[in-house]
């Protein structure tokens, strides 16, 4: 799923610890606008289809494919998923909400942000692709390894990274969308859960804005530089200590 640069010491990666745990989460559901019904990724514990973007129907395809990069991802067209001339005559802020509103308890996270948001992280993520952000479980927290490319990002287990190298399957993926970027200041993100069993949609969600605000949050950004170009001085306390949480 991921290659890392070969500049990561085996340091940097064998300093974040994780946990285990889980959480439960249910939200209501609004189907306005939108042109397709979308089912929560099921809960199995093997590889789905490599056409992870597809919210219907998964086949038995393994992930390997994704060794050399975000390459194999196939991008759902917008239209598939809204009826884009109805879309036209909303309000940002009405386009937004609904989008946002569709996605809530089904296994899809709907975000949105500003256009000149999505372009600073676009350029930051250029420079800087990977990073590792923890997310809390129960009594501890598991560590996730994400990999930014623009218009996507994959986030998989630290673990099954270090166990599976490349070959690690996503548990999570987010694309975006810049269709209304120009004509409404707007860029629609949708997060697809791959597997419900390792994380629930309130964790998907905090882990797609915990990673936005390490890209766009310049302090918070240092962190991620310092992870990608010196890693010798990456210290993954630094993370926990700039998320408030225990150091375990």
């Amino acid at each position: 799923m991921l290659r890392v640069a070969a500049r990561f010491s085996r340091r940097a990666l064998s300093s974040v610890r994780s946990h285990s745990g889980t959480y439960q989460s249910t939200f209501p559901i609004n189907q306005s606008l939108f042109t397709s019904s979308v089912q929560r990724a099921p809960r199995v514990g093997h590889c789905v289809s490599g056409d992870i973007l597809k919210s219907v129907s998964h086949g038995s395809h393994t992930f390997s494919s994704f060794a050399s990069g975000f390459s194999p991802l196939k991008h759902k067209p917008l239209e598939s998923l809204i009826d884009i001339e109805r879309a036209k005559h909303q309000t940002p802020e009405d386009l937004a909400q609904i989008w946002d509103d569709f996605h809530l308890g089904r296994g899809h996270i709907g975000a949105s942000m500003k256009t000149k948001l999505y372009h600073l992280m676009e350029q930051r993520a250029a420079d800087c692709r990977y990073f590792v952000l923890p997310v809390w479980k129960g009594s501890g927290y598991t560590t996730m390894f994400m990999q930014v490319q623009m218009p996507h990002i994959l986030f998989t287990g630290l673990e099954d990274y270090k166990a599976r190298g490349t070959q690690a399957a996503p548990y999570f993926t987010v694309s975006h969308y810049k269709e209304f970027a120009e004509t409404k200041d707007l860029v629609l993100i949708r997060g697809d859960i791959v597997f419900a069993s390792k994380l629930t949609d309130s964790e998907a969600k905090w882990l797609l804005e915990t990673a936005q605000s390490f890209y766009l949050n310049d302090t918070r950004y240092k962190l991620v530089e310092r992870f990608n170009k010196k890693t010798s001085e990456f210290d993954f306390k630094d993370v926990l200590r700039a998320l408030d949480m225990p150091m375990m």
